[in-house]
């Protein structure tokens, strides 16, 4: 059966991230004294008495708001309320009932959802009486909770969601079952500097206006979980903010914005770098693929905004490939996709890229064909002499882990294997074994260490 869901709904600032971090445990969405921090629907597993569900921090919902990203924000919202079993209407106790509670409870009355009226921000136990103003609303009796604190009912709220589940109830992933099941499920980053069409892409790959999509540089700020199913298996697809220098990055909500996206790339099974086909390669985006490559994280690059470009033919295919191997040398392994998320051109080329990328890097190659290929590499060109005439000589290699594939090489003296022998050793294994778009580690290793 598919996990429930709950979506945390409210007006700005009235403390859903807080809530939804408390939920789950981890500081996952990005909490701001600034209204509307939180923009695009984020989903996290959660888990009370044994329970599991779903869980989504929305936006700050403003209804008949001029503003276009207030009505974008409203609209991911909306679609967060359709996609819930319960919802957590959150309130804020301490400013009191407003037009725009009034507003958004007209909103979810219409949904006859289950429904549950948090009133937080109750801090102290004397604020208590807070709540009683917001029965006015006709939502039933409002539970105060502080979910700064953890404490004042955050539990019993909880009691209240497990209580309100139906037999039933669906996720917004659909459970089958059969040769899917045998599918290992994994997580795609989608990464690269602000406006290159990072959630355009995500939103045609998940069939429906999932994040939001603006001309604004930096528009997300959270990394955002999308859980979809691709030739039958599932795939998390987390959106990131856009990654911009240091220099110009300012300190606050932006910064961990940044820091997000980094982390996305160590949480992510794949790191999908978008690159826009307008724009030269720039150091920014130098920098990202060393991080990815650093990471050890499979990954595919995708030049986007295809459809600007007049000459579509192999020949400039294959310019634009030369320029990445070239500008993003960290990632010459990488698998490169052109697409247009306007025109939804290519782009589940992107999810199949992922999963060869994704195979790659949890591949495994038997030690006495390793050792074939090897001795092989070192006949044709041995080890370069080191000081004194001292010549690094390999015994045999092994692999020792994927993701990525690490081999370790025992040699007689680690030292003497230089980094320009290492880079050749790799090339003759990606030569035999392909490895397309996952990185390779080679780990030297004296064996007088072992006597």
């Amino acid at each position: 059966m598919a996990k429930p869901v709950v979506a945390i709904v409210g007006r700005p600032n009235v403390g859903k991230s807080t809530f939804f971090n408390r939920c789950i445990g981890a500081r996952t969405a990005i909490v701001d004294d600034q209204p509307g921090v939180t923009r695009d629907r984020i989903y996290r597993e959660a888990e009370w008495a044994g329970h599991s569900f779903l869980l989504i921090d929305t936006g700050g919902l403003i209804p008949n708001s001029h503003e276009e990203m207030a009505n974008q924000v409203t609209d991911q919202a909306g679609l967060a309320i359709q996609e819930a079993d319960v919802i957590v209407f959150m309130v804020d106790g301490k400013s009191g009932l407003s037009g725009a509670d009034e507003e958004v409870a007209n909103i979810l009355r219409k949904t006859k959802k289950p429904i549950i009226l948090a009133v937080n921000k109750i801090d102290e136990p004397h604020e208590d009486n807070n709540r009683l103003e917001f029965f006015k609303l006709g939502l039933g009796e409002p539970m105060s909770l502080s979910a700064m604190r953890g404490s004042g009912g955050v539990g019993d709220l909880l009691d209240i969601v497990i209580g309100s589940f139906k037999q039933g109830a669906v996720s917004p992933v659909e459970e089958t079952g059969g040769e899917e099941a045998d599918k290992t499920p994994f997580s795609v980053a989608i990464v690269g500097r602000p406006n290159v069409g990072k959630s355009s892409i995500v939103n045609v790959l998940c069939g429906s206006k999932r994040s939001i999509v603006t001309a604004i540089p930096g528009t997300t700020r959270d990394a955002v979980d999308t859980l979809i199913r691709f030739h039958g298996r599932e795939i998390t697809l987390i959106d990131t903010a856009g990654i911009r220098r240091k220099s110009k990055v300012d300190y606050g909500i932006e910064a961990f914005s940044v820091v997000r996206s980094i982390a996305a790339i160590d949480r992510a099974d794949v790191v999908v770098i978008m690159l826009d086909v307008n724009e030269t390669i720039a150091d920014q985006d130098q920098k990202i693929a060393a991080k990815i490559n650093e990471a050890g994280k499979a990954v595919v690059i995708v030049y986007n905004k295809w459809d600007a470009i007049e000459d579509k033919s192999s020949r400039g295919m294959n310019k634009f490939i030369a320029e990445a191997r070239q500008d993003l040398n960290h990632l010459g392994y990488a698998e490169v996709i052109f697409t247009s998320a306007t025109f939804k051109t290519r782009v589940s080329k992107i999810l199949e890229a992922a999963e060869r990328a994704f195979a790659e890097s949890r591949r495994r190659i038997s030690t006495s064909i390793l050792n074939q290929v090897m001795n092989e590499a070192v006949a044709i060109t041995p080890p370069p002499a080191g000081k004194r005439g001292k010549r690094c000589k390999l015994y045999y290699t092994t692999q020792v882990s994927v993701a990525p594939p690490t081999f370790i090489l025992f040699v007689n003296d680690a030292k003497l294997l230089t980094n320009s022998y290492q880079i050749y050793l790799e090339r003759k294994i990606r030569e035999a074994f392909g490895f397309v778009g996952s990185a390779v580690r080679i780990i030297a290793r004296s064996k007088e260490r072992d006597r």
